[in-house]
């Protein structure tokens, strides 16, 4: 179907050039608001009538005539409907719709992705300071970012995962200091212990192990453990590699990998800090005030001028961001996505702005950034707010041992980054079609049981005659399939993974209205063949669709 599409949208650019040269672009099909009204629908009669200062019915009509005339709409089109002010609702023939069936099957795993595009880019997310473990707002920016950058993959994109954290600063330092408390016997409530410090359970794992003289290894760093407890430094590189180790086994948990690792500290010791504020400061965009360096970020759409550098020689914390946005277009990186908490809304303003001021060819909008916000924990129809673990909130491994990797990604992925979440950790377990990741798996697992039920080869179907495939809910499952690229590549622009959630739900419910209606091994073996085609074909895009979340697709439930 998708090349059925393909060339009815190539006949209507040529015959809207016929009426109106230029007209071509405007071919293009949308989805009827009812579904009775057709299978397509196009507005171009309504928006050529001005300009040929004709009526849009009038348009329609000659438009209706000239398209019906064509080879290509004869064969597959059925009838062509005028509606309303001059709408053309299209309603296909069967054919037509069947052809999606072999499509899916043809293409397999690789349905609905586009051709290499040889073009790179960068997603940034979770980047969480190594000062605890990770909490249910880094697993929401987890599920985010790598279903963003498994969209972008759909769409020929070459991917590239990063995970950006500070290695040193204040929060490193209240760790280190933290830890050196525990170490020295101190725990939270005792006199002398800082008001500041961390109080979770996991600071006094890290001073145990770091007096046992353990060594801690993670994706990026290991550490030996002195033993001594006012070693300060060598406990604070234990911390951060214990930390680091433990967020490595939560992203396993959850199945996320990055590519690359980027220390803060690197941009210091590397002298790019430096060279970024060298390079405002060339480029006339800067000035000194009340000792400190300032930023005319104004004249880049911010409300006020920023702080580079401080009074006492310290730099604010968009400076190294600038410096680190710099070394992502510098790698190659046309485009790169941020995916961040809704608090940093205030940085992007700043950091777009110091990029631009630094004159080194970054377009503007760079970087694109996706923000969210954070995630309330209920159980039992009550806020479930404090892991003992974490100390002061749910950890996201805590949401994974209450539930699954399967239910916390599809949760977390299926509202708008930007709206409030409440994760519901009864209905995350419940097995009814209340829960939206057991619907969605279980018509996969259904679908899995009548096809190992057949016993025959899968492969096979793609080659079976698919014309007894008329009925309506088989007609309505065909064109929910043929839906899935246009989808992909509409979330993939958007960075709206929860658009695939609605998609999965919403071709779940046509599969199982299907099977409610048609009974699928039937006596009839033409028939029986056709129909098994359309639900491994339903089967095989669920895969897909589950697969770009992160999400299993299990045979069996």
């Amino acid at each position: 179907m998708l090349s059925v599409k393909h060339d009815l949208l190539a006949a209507l650019a040529a015959e809207l050039e016929k009426l109106s040269p230029g007209a071509g672009a405007k071919a293009v099909f949308e989805s009827p608001k009812v579904a009775a009204h057709g299978d397509f629908a196009c507005t171009a009669a309504m928006q050529l009538a001005k300009p040929l200062k004709l009526n849009p019915r009038q348009v329609a009509e000659s438009l209706k005539s000239a398209l019906m005339a064509t080879p290509v709409w004869a064969q597959w089109v059925d009838a062509v409907e005028i509606a309303g002010p001059g709408f053309l609702n299209v309603r296909l023939k069967p054919s037509a719709k069947q052809e999606v069936v072999r499509e899916v099957l043809q293409a397999g795993e690789r349905f609905g992705w586009q051709p290499a595009r040889n073009e790179r880019v960068l997603v940034e997310f979770v980047s969480a300071n190594p000062t605890g473990p990770l909490h249910v707002g880094h697993g929401r920016q987890a599920a985010l970012g790598d279903a963003i950058c498994n969209l972008f993959q759909t769409q020929g994109w070459d991917v590239w995962r990063e995970f950006y954290y500070n290695d040193a600063g204040v929060q490193i330092q209240t760790l280190a200091n933290s830890t050196q408390c525990r170490a020295k016997g101190l725990k939270p409530g005792d006199a002398g212990w800082p008001e500041s410090a961390y109080n979770g359970d996991y600071i006094g794992d890290i001073a145990t192990d770091f007096l046992a003289g353990k060594t801690v290894k993670s994706d990026d760093r290991e550490f030996t453990g002195s033993g001594d407890a006012d070693d300060l430094d060598g406990i604070r590189q234990f911390a951060v590699a214990y930390l680091r180790h433990e967020q490595d086994l939560d992203l396993k948990a959850f199945q996320v990998k990055f590519d690359n690792y980027y220390l803060e500290s690197s941009l210091y010791t590397s002298g790019r800090v430096e060279d970024a504020v060298n390079k405002l400061i060339a480029a006339g965009k800067t000035y000194e005030q009340d000792g400190a360096l300032w930023l005319k970020s104004t004249d880049y759409g911010d409300d006020k001028d920023r702080v580079m550098r401080k009074s006492d020689g310290t730099y604010t914390y968009f400076v190294p961001d600038v410096a680190y946005h710099i070394t992502k277009f510098e790698r190659g990186f046309g485009k790169v996505v941020n995916i961040q908490g809704t608090d940093h809304h205030g940085t992007i303003a700043r950091v777009r702005a110091g990029l631009q001021a630094a004159g080194v060819g970054i377009p503007q909008g760079y970087p694109d950034y996706v923000l969210h916000t954070m995630v309330r924990v209920m159980r039992g129809g009550e806020e479930v707010k404090i892991s003992k673990r974490a100390g002061s909130y749910v950890t996201l491994r805590d949401l994974i041992e209450w539930t699954s990797k399967d239910a916390v990604r599809f949760f977390l992925l299926s509202r708008k980054p930007d709206t409030e979440y409440i994760f519901d950790i009864d209905l995350a377990l419940a097995q009814n079609n209340d829960n939206p990741v057991y619907y969605v798996q279980y018509a996969h697992a259904r679908i899995c049981s009548v096809l190992a039920a057949w016993g025959g080869d899968v492969a096979s179907l793609a080659k079976v005659d698919l014309s007894p495939l008329e009925g309506p809910q088989a007609q309505a499952l065909m064109l929910q399939l043929a839906k899935y690229p246009d989808m992909l590549t509409a979330a993939a622009q958007d960075f709206a993974p929860h658009d695939v959630t609605f998609y999965l739900r919403d071709l779940a419910a046509s599969y199982h209205s299907y099977y409610d209606a048609e009974r699928i091994l039937v006596d009839d073996e033409a028939v029986k063949l056709a129909r098994l085609a359309l639900v491994a074909a339903t089967a095989r895009v669920l895969h897909n669709g589950l697969a770009v979340l992160g999400v299993s697709a299990p045979s069996k439930m």
